[in-house]
Formats: C-alpha cells, sequence, structure tokens
C-alpha cells in the first residue's frame, strides 16, 4: 500500500461498511416483503383462488415479456399500463358502482357528494385493511370478490384476441392473443390482483401500504407518506453537504502542484509487437458494433410501435415481433455489446500488463469466449422470441426463453453462460495480470492492484442475478435484480472503467502514476459511498419497509456528488491530446471518454437526481422520465465509454489506420445530437406532462389509453422520428469506420512494430 495507505484504508473501510448495510437491509426486504396468501377467500369462506395460483400467474407474466409489456409496481415498459395501477383502479371504480347500486340503486358517478364521500370512506377502510387471517389466507369481501372478477374478465380479455379490446391492444403495443391459454390468463389475473393488493393494503402496525403508499391512488388515499417527505429533504441536504465537502477536500487536500511528467517522443505501448491475442480482437471491435448498430435499428423499430402500435408504417408484424420481443432485444443487445466493449479493452491490456508477452493458450482463451459471447447472444435472442412466441413448453420459458425482468431478460440458461463466459475473462484477466502483480521491483503496483480488484468485482458480482428464481417474491427478486443493474454496472463497470483509463494514460507517460492512483483510489471510495447503499433507491415501492428508503435516499444523494467535478475531469482528459504530437492520433477515443464525462453530469447527474429523491419516483416512478434517465446515462455514459474503448483498441490493433475525419465527426455530432434530440423534443416533454396527470389524478391516469393516446402525446411520439434518424447516421457511421479500420488490408498485413504512422 505505501504511501496510498490511507487511500486503501478509506476505500476497504467504506466497502466493508456499505456492503452491510447493504446486506442488513436486503435481510429485511425477506423479512418484511408483501407476504403471497395461501388461499384468497370471501368472509363467507368461498375459496376464489391459492397462493399457487398467484405464482402460476407471476410465470404466465413472464413469459409475456413481463416488464417488457407495461409494468409492475412501476418498474419495466411505458406503452401499456402500469399493471399494478391500472388493476387497482379499475377494482376500486367497480367496487364504487357496485356499492352505490346496492345502497341508492344508481351508478356511482350518478351520486351526490356526501353518498359519494361515504362510500369513498368504507372503501378506504376495507381497501387498506390488510385482510390476512392467521392462517395466511387474504379474506375479501363479497362486494370485493365481484369487483375483482369484473377486473380479471377485462384482462382475461385483453390479453386474448377478444374483438372488442382490439383498439386497445394496439395503443398498448401488444400483440393478439398476447397470452393464448384462458387458464394461464386466469392466472395472470391472479397476480396481478396480488400486486394491486400489497399496494392498497397497509403493513401491519403500520400507517402505509407495503409499497409505501405507491401508486398515488386519491380514491383510497394513497399519498406520499410523512417519511416519503422528510427522507425527500433529507437527501437534498445530502447532496448539498456532499458538494460542499467535495469542493473542501478537493481544495484542501488535492495536490494542485504536482506537474505533469515529461512526455515521451514515443507512445509507450508501442514499445511491444503485438501479441496474438491483441490480434485477434478484430472479431471483437465486430461483434461491438454489429450488436449496436442492431441495437439501435431495432430501438427505432421500437420506437415506432408506441405510435402505430401493431404496426411497422401500415405493415402488421407484431404476431412476428411484438414490442414486448423487439423491446427486449433493443436491451439486450446494448448490455450485450457494451459489455464487449469492456472486455475487448482487458484482454487488450492483459499482454501490455504482462509485459508485452501473452500467457500460453492466451489467443485461444480469447477466440473461445468470443464464439461463447455469439452464442450467448445469439441463443438468448432465439430464446426471447419462442417463449413470447409461446413455442416453448411453459415449464421451460423462465430457463430457455425469456426471464421477464428487465435488463435481466435472458433466459436463465444463458444468464448462467453469460456469468461462466465472464469468469472465463476474469481467468484470462488474472493470467496476464498477476504475474505482474506479484513481479518483485520497485515499481508502484497500487494502481495494477485496483484494476485487479475491478476486474474480479467485474467477474464475481454478475453472479449475483442468480440468487432468485422463477417463482421467487418479486420483492426480493428486485433486490438481487438491482444488484446486476446498479451495483454492477454503475459501480464496478464504473471503477474499471476509470482505473483502466488511468492505467492507459500513466503507461503512456502523460500522467503521473501518483496522480493516477490517488485519483483512481479516490474516484472508488467516492463510487462505493453512494453506490453500494443507494441500490436501494431503485427499492422505494417493491414492497420494502422505510429504513430502505431511508437508506436509499440519503446515500443515492451522494452518487451525484462525484460528477459535480466531471467538468474538470473532461478538461483533464482533453489537454492529453495537445501533450505529445502522438496522442493527436487518439484524438477520437480521447474526444469520446470526454463525453462520456459530459453525459454523466448530464444523464447520470441532472436527469438521475430528477427521479431519485422519494417524494420525486413517487409521482413519476413508470413515466418517460424514466426512459430520459436511461439513454441518457446507458448509452451517454457506458456507451460512448464502450465506443472510446473500442476507438482505442482498435487503433493500436491496426498500426496503419488513419480515422477518417468524416466519419468521425458525423458520428460524434449524429450520436450526440440524435441522443439530444430524442430526450428533449419527444421522451422529456412526454413524462413532464406525464408528470402533471400522475400529481393530479394518479399513475393510472398518466399511463391509460385515454391520456396517452391524446393528440399532443401522439405527435410528440411522432417527433422522436427525427432524432431516432440522426442518431442511426451516427451509429451508422461509427459502425463504418470500426469496419473499415478492422478489415483494413495494409493493417492486416503491417509488420510486427506497431504504429509506425503514430509516432511522430
Amino acid at each position: 500500500m505505501g504511501r496510498y495507505k490511507k487511500h486503501w484504508f478509506s476505500l476497504i473501510g467504506l466497502c466493508i461498511v456499505m456492503f452491510s448495510l447493504l446486506g442488513y437491509f436486503g435481510a429485511d426486504i425477506y423479512r418484511s416483503a408483501p407476504p403471497v396468501p395461501t388461499q384468497v377467500v370471501t368472509d363467507s369462506g368461498k375459496p376464489l383462488f391459492t397462493g399457487e395460483d398467484i405464482l402460476d400467474g407471476q410465470t404466465a407474466w413472464q413469459s409475456v415479456g413481463g416488464m417488457q409489456l407495461g409494468s409492475i409496481w412501476g418498474h419495466g415498459a411505458y406503452q401499456a399500463p402500469d399493471w399494478t395501477a391500472d388493476w387497482l383502479h379499475r377494482e376500486l371504480t367497480a367496487w364504487l358502482d357496485l356499492a352505490a347500486r346496492s345502497q341508492f340503486g344508481k351508478p356511482y358517478a350518478e351520486l351526490g357528494a356526501g353518498p359519494q364521500g361515504a362510500l369513498r370512506a368504507e372503501l378506504k377502510a376495507e381497501y387498506r385493511g390488510d385482510g390476512v387471517d392467521a392462517q395466511n389466507r387474504l379474506v375479501v369481501s363479497e362486494r370485493r370478490a365481484e369487483a375483482m372478477a369484473q377486473t380479471a374478465d377485462y384482462y382475461q380479455r385483453l390479453f386474448s384476441a377478444d374483438p372488442s379490446l382490439q383498439k386497445s391492444r394496439e395503443h398498448f403495443a401488444m400483440k393478439e392473443d398476447t397470452l393464448p391459454s384462458a387458464a394461464r390468463r386466469q392466472q395472470l389475473s391472479h397476480f396481478f390482483f396480488w400486486t394491486a393488493w400489497a399496494a392498497s393494503a397497509e403493513r401491519p402496525d403500520s400507517h402505509v401500504t407495503y409499497t409505501n403508499n405507491w401508486p398515488h391512488e386519491p380514491l383510497i388515499d394513497n399519498v406520499p407518506s410523512s417519511e416519503n417527505v422528510v427522507w425527500s429533504v433529507v437527501s437534498l441536504v445530502v447532496l448539498l453537504a456532499g458538494v460542499g465537502f467535495l469542493v473542501w477536500g478537493w481544495s484542501f487536500l488535492g495536490k494542485h502542484d504536482e506537474s505533469d511528467p515529461v512526455a515521451p517522443a514515443r507512445d509507450p505501448l508501442t514499445r511491444f509487437a503485438l501479441t496474438p491475442s491483441q490480434r485477434a480482437l478484430g472479431k471483437y471491435l465486430f461483434l461491438v458494433v454489429g450488436l449496436f448498430i442492431f441495437q439501435v435499428f431495432i430501438g427505432g423499430f421500437t420506437a415506432h410501435y408506441t405510435v402505430e402500435g401493431q404496426r411497422f408504417y401500415g405493415i402488421d408484424v407484431s404476431q412476428w415481433f411484438p414490442y414486448a420481443l423487439t423491446r427486449t432485444w433493443h436491451i439486450q443487445a446494448a448490455l450485450f455489446w457494451i459489455a464487449t466493449g469492456f472486455l475487448a479493452v482487458g484482454l487488450f491490456l492483459a499482454p501490455i500488463i504482462n509485459g508485452g508477452r501473452d500467457p500460453k493458450y492466451q489467443k485461444l482463451g480469447v477466440d473461445i469466449l468470443f464464439w461463447a459471447l455469439v452464442v450467448v447472444c445469439v441463443g438468448s435472442f432465439i430464446g426471447n422470441y419462442l417463449a413470447i412466441a409461446h413455442k416453448l413448453p411453459a415449464e421451460w420459458s423462465f430457463w430457455l426463453g425469456h426471464q421477464g425482468y428487465e435488463f435481466v431478460d435472458l433466459g436463465r440458461l444463458w444468464q448462467i453462460l453469460k456469468w461462466v463466459g465472464i469468469l472465463f475473462w476474469l481467468v484470462l484477466m488474472l493470467r496476464g495480470v498477476t504475474p505482474a502483480l506479484f513481479k518483485k521491483s520497485g515499481e508502484d503496483k497500487n494502481l495494477l492492484a485496483l484494476l485487479t480488484a475491478s476486474v474480479g468485482a467485474i467477474g464475481l458480482f454478475y453472479g449475483a442475478g442468480l440468487f432468485y428464481g422463477e417463482r421467487t417474491n418479486l420483492s426480493i427478486m428486485e433486490y438481487w435484480r438491482w444488484w446486476v443493474v446498479h451495483l454492477w454496472v454503475e459501480g464496478f463497470f464504473e471503477v474499471f472503467a476509470t482505473t483502466a483509463l488511468a492505467f492507459v494514460f500513466s503507461s503512456m507517460g502523460l500522467v503521473s502514476r501518483s496522480m493516477a492512483t490517488s485519483a483512481s483510489l479516490a474516484s472508488a471510495s467516492l463510487f462505493m459511498l453512494g453506490g453500494i447503499p443507494g441500490t436501494f433507491h431503485h427499492l422505494y415501492f417493491a414492497g420494502t419497509t422505510t429504513p430502505v428508503m431511508a437508506v436509499g435516499a440519503a446515500f443515492s444523494a451522494l452518487e451525484v456528488v462525484p460528477l459535480i467535478v466531471l467538468g474538470h475531469e473532461a478538461w483533464s482528459q482533453w489537454r492529453l491530446k495537445s501533450r505529445a504530437p502522438w496522442m493527436e492520433n487518439l484524438k477520437w477515443p480521447l474526444i469520446a471518454f470526454v463525453t462520456v464525462a459530459f453525459w454523466n453530469m448530464l444523464g447520470a447527474g441532472v436527469f438521475g437526481f430528477m427521479i431519485n429523491p422519494p417524494i420525486s419516483l413517487y409521482y413519476i416512478q413508470g413515466l418517460n422520465t424514466t426512459p430520459v434517465h436511461a439513454h441518457a446515462a446507458l448509452f451517454g455514459v457506458y456507451g460512448f465509454l464502450a465506443l472510446g474503448f473500442t476507438l482505442l483498441v482498435l487503433r493500436y490493433i491496426r498500426p496503419n489506420l488513419v480515422f477518417s475525419e468524416r466519419l468521425m465527426k458525423t458520428a460524434f455530432w449524429g450520436l450526440n445530437g440524435g441522443l439530444v434530440l430524442m430526450i428533449v423534443t419527444s421522451l422529456l416533454p412526454i413524462g413532464l406532462i406525464q408528470f402533471s396527470a400522475s400529481v393530479s389524478e394518479g399513475l393510472w391516469w398518466a399511463r391509460s389509453e385515454e391520456f396517452m393516446q391524446q393528440p399532443l402525446l401522439q405527435t410528440l411520439r411522432w417527433v422522436r422520428t427525427y432524432g431516432d434518424v440522426v442518431f442511426i447516421v451516427g451509429a451508422l457511421a461509427m459502425a463504418g469506420q470500426v469496419v473499415l479500420g478492422v478489415f483494413q488490408r495494409d493493417a492486416l498485413d503491417a509488420p510486427q512494430g506497431r504504429l509506425q504512422g503514430a509516432t511522430s
């Protein structure tokens, strides 16, 4: 550890404390998850359905795409309704009509204010009661059972091919006969009921529901809890305090007088001949841009479904490639190509760290990993198709087809194989890194140790996604799912990227090793401080308790803190291009990394905090404000990082390559301009309009068919086409540059000496 002892102790201590918080309150999620009753019965003892029926309904929901078709508890897609909020409102209005006709002989809407108020008070008393008895049976009134039956009938018709609801299916971007089996449609309605029950029933000895009063539903006084407001204020205070301490610490503790080292006359990374494993990385780069282009085009195709529902410019394609399938492919393709970009840069660095040599059989391992990635990618896509087309037996759907959970949609078998591939990458990395790490020399190895730790974390923590099963309680599943989506991606990948860039720049002699090490350790500590317990900010309303909300709100505010200084980081990286003449050859990878800093500030920082405080997320969870953050952060940060890594590796493994200024400028402005247009002209305006509706009427209204089909919102969805087209042009230019570089013949035939054209 040497002189970095304080940095290491701070990082290790923070990780221990933060993971302890994550584990302690994770155990609380297990204890306090909304119970699945053994049986649902009426107060007269009539059985309605069982807990097994509810879980069967959960598997039926997974088989139609799950979170890729509407959402549950606010998590999922945005074109169809949030089924929890929609079911709850439909059941409540059905109960009010039944009660009004029974007591007053007329529909609820025709009653005066007095009778309506009395019925709402009765409704609230019944629905906010837990209803679970000592035998874990959920007891409902006969009237509620009838309201449930009416609501279930609507859903069973909606998910079939009932002609009366064809227009609704079109508006929701659902294919005809979404769930062909009548028995499974009935089970699906039981699952939807359970999610709505958890959103309306108060926890025992509590004044809030299992989902902390989410969604907003005025009929039963589902409004933000006092704890929600308190911890929202606390999160703002923590943010301001964090920013203040960061500026104070950076000003007084940072080493601002350390001069940059003298840049070498020649790029130090060109001292070694390309190894066979490095030469084999061209196909990885081809896979990156191949999946990238597929993701971009399928994304535009999916976005068009929000306009026409079942058609693509008049052609009915939903029966073969429905919205739930194409949205699955869009997200999974993004995760595959971004991960491949990160894997490629790691495999490129491993021989350099090993003194310019490949460990034995390294190229064979690189080749095997590549084809394993191809098999998992293609296999999971085929499985997604077969599951949503219901061509797989029901019991195979989760394992071979579709898990139903956003970002981890691939079937469980493919998920396991993907983890095996990541572990294999970890082995390949360690074979190159470990000898250098334990080699006795006078070199400072702290930065290499941090890089090794981040590589190990990436390899191991993806396995968190295997800690839930097909029939796991939804709250517990969400806990582990966000370990992958938030902690693995937004935490450890962030540390790896920061450390890898610091290692590259310090190896080039452009920044001092001590500054790179100190900055990387400090950044890792800041990422882990907010990032680990900040995982809980995704779980405010997922059947968790107030302490989870408190921890998530307080610590996730700290995630924004390090983003405050990203402007300085971007400037520091940009100025590297003038440190040595040969850096001009790396201008475009550098521009990509500078772009990452911008989108990290805007997408992860501004748009992330927009949906972060509990009071904010209460009203906008599940609205189009979420994809504003998702697009700006996932592509803007991790997408540009992966593309930057791709360009960096390409520049070194193709020594004679000269980037085309025309292609790269088109790519840069197309990708950034298209992303801005998508957000500013479509996603953000729609989200803000929905936000107003959610506050005034409730989430059910903001996501309803009537609201979403307003002419203004239809126009805004059409307008997104302009941003999509600009983005596609940029993507094609980027892919064209990479493909031309990978298949450049004079580069392939060049001698072993590296970067002849880059050493002037």
